[in-house]
């Protein structure tokens, strides 16, 4: 079973339909969310689309709660940049998922580069975890602790973390998140697990082995930087989402984009782009409640981090960079219950501000990663060769480096 829409390129939904996450939490959901950084605050009309709690219900800070952003020298915290953020939800009554306390990226030089031991840096590491959460206790529904710590081939990923500590800094990490509040969801995030696979096997024996040890996680995000046409069928996907709820943790899908690797995208493949969102959030509404919500990696084609990644490719939102409506956005309406009209007007749902638009809209490129305006690292394209036997890792196309 799959879904299949097929809806006029530019159709526009008018401003009372403007409800993914009222739909969303009548069936079931905690929230439909994005992700947002804090230049783009100042862009009235994204803002007036953003801070709609009835199509947005959460917020993650794309990057200024980021270690570099946080503590970018030892012992010295600013918060300035991340409490804009909590503060433009909490006024929206809007939920946070704060993101991001260990990560291998965007880490500021004198952690990166400094000279370690084992002690020291763990030291380091509780220190700053400790602050972090201290600073943000009771603003966050959950906390992605740690950020893609595997490889695609199932290996722990080396960084400085890993290559002094070894893979105890997971669990140290997760320790010390729940020890300074113990109230906050506590989730594990990566790209590339949404479907079996060794590295979805890795992120399940981290799950297993943390709980084992009584270490608290609550829960798993999936990011979902898809490709359109290559994004896993619905039951593959609520079948990985079921491996992950199995161990007793909530899922989520946390980053979501699927991208055009070649622009402009034809009308068969904006069919295909909207059968693929439909798909990706039926797979999270077949298993809610333990599949908490859903977070665009940014709702717009303006702030999308793909063009300046991948060059040629985009289009990758549920808004255009105009901000009228992909075709896949009605699509995602029907799956969360909603009518999908399709009105003749063209006027997009705020008019405050004028941009000229194609077909593949105008993109603005934000991030160098997912969610990393620093990120000079190994972000690609790849056909993935992890094992040769036509299983579900064969060639895909995997994205390195998301954030």
């Amino acid at each position: 079973m799959h879904f299949s829409f097929l809806f006029p390129a530019l159709s526009i939904l008018p401003s009372a339909f403007a409800q993914l996450n009222a739909l969303a939490q009548a069936k079931g959901f905690k929230y439909f969310g994005s992700a947002t950084d804090n230049s783009e605050l100042t862009d009235t009309q994204y803002v007036a689309i953003l801070s709609n709690a009835s199509q947005f219900g959460q917020i993650t800070p794309a990057n200024s709660q980021k270690w570099d952003a946080i503590e970018p020298s030892q012992n010295t915290f600013t918060y300035t940049q991340g409490d804009v953020i909590t503060s433009f939800a909490k006024n929206n009554g809007q939920l946070v998922r704060c993101h991001n306390l260990c990560w291998y990226n965007q880490l500021p030089s004198w952690v990166s580069g400094g000279t370690w031991t084992n002690a020291t840096l763990i030291a380091v590491l509780q220190n700053h975890i400790k602050n972090e959460v201290t600073h943000y206790k009771g603003q966050c529904y959950a906390w992605d602790v740690v950020n893609e710590a595997f490889n695609d081939d199932g290996t722990y990923r080396t960084d400085v973390f890993y290559n002094t500590i070894g893979t105890e800094y997971i669990p140290i990490a997760f320790e010390a998140a729940a020890q300074y509040d113990p109230d906050v969801k506590l989730y594990y995030n990566d790209y590339n697990i949404e479907y079996a696979g060794v590295k979805a096997t890795s992120a399940l024996n981290l799950v297993s082995s943390l709980k084992a040890r009584g270490i608290k996680i609550d829960g798993v995000g999936l990011q979902g930087h898809f490709i359109v046409g290559e994004t896993p069928s619905l039951a593959d996907l609520t079948s990985n989402l079921k491996s992950f709820t199995a161990l007793g943790v909530e899922v989520a899908y946390t980053e979501l984009d699927i991208r055009f690797t070649s622009l402009p995208p034809t009308t068969s493949g904006l069919a295909q782009q909207s059968t693929d969102y439909a798909n990706t959030v039926g797979s999270c509404l077949a298993i809610v409640p333990d599949c908490v919500g859903i977070t665009l990696w940014d709702y717009t084609d303006k702030y999308s981090w793909i063009p300046s990644t991948f060059s040629g490719q985009g289009d990758a939102c549920l808004w255009y960079a105009d901000f009228t409506l992909h075709p896949a956005y009605a699509a995602v309406v029907t799956v969360l219950g909603g009518t999908a009209t399709t009105p003749t007007s063209t006027t997009a749902v705020v008019t405050s501000t004028t941009v000229s638009a194609s077909s593949t809209g105008t993109t603005v490129p934000k991030y160098g990663q997912c969610g990393g305006t620093g990120y000079t690292g190994s972000t690609r394209l790849k056909l993935d060769e992890v094992d040769g036997t036509g299983g579900p890792n064969d060639g895909k196309h995997e994205l390195e480096g998301q954030g």
